[in-house]
């Protein structure tokens, strides 16, 4: 093992030669600075999905697993509107959500529950599932998924 150099933190030890990576990742720490309205600092809007009509206003944010880590999981920020909703969907990997903003609807199986402050969720492989906001301000939740996932499987409208 690499000694660690004197002011050199243990996020920036260089990646023992001989390593076997199937893809270049990034060993690197990485901080996002949070700023107003549940935006982070380098992190930009990107689309729920590239298509589709069975969500409406929801935008992803993307903290960690879309900026080159190395994290065999993603962390992800989603806000959805009022009057806005996820998919419905299922797929074989899980997922935990986590209220930091507002409330929202979750529908899992055929359960129906309101998401407030740190109320936590996990949705087990193949549950159907769907985030909805029925109430006037914006429902922000983080998703925590495995980096290696399959795509869903669509079960509303529009499918």
């Amino acid at each position: 093992m690499k000694k660690k150099a004197a002011g050199q933190s243990w996020c920036e030890l260089p990646v023992t030669p001989g390593a076997v990576q199937k893809r270049r990742k990034s060993r690197r720490c990485a901080f996002y600075k949070h700023e107003e309205g549940f935006r982070w600092k380098g992190i930009k809007d990107e689309a729920y999905k590239p298509e589709g009509t069975d969500w409406t206003n929801i935008v992803r944010r993307v903290l960690i697993g879309g900026h080159g880590e190395a994290a065999k999981f993603h962390v992800r920020y989603f806000e959805i509107s009022a009057g806005g909703n996820s998919s419905l969907e299922k797929h074989r990997h899980e997922h935990v959500v986590i209220c930091i903003r507002g409330q929202g609807m979750v529908l899992t199986g055929k359960k129906k529950r309101t998401m407030e402050y740190l109320d936590t969720l996990y949705i087990a492989p193949d549950s159907p599932h769907q985030l909805s906001n029925p109430f006037g301000e914006p429902f922000g939740f983080l998703c925590i998924v495995s980096a290696r996932r399959d795509r869903p499987k669509l079960l509303g409208k529009g499918k």
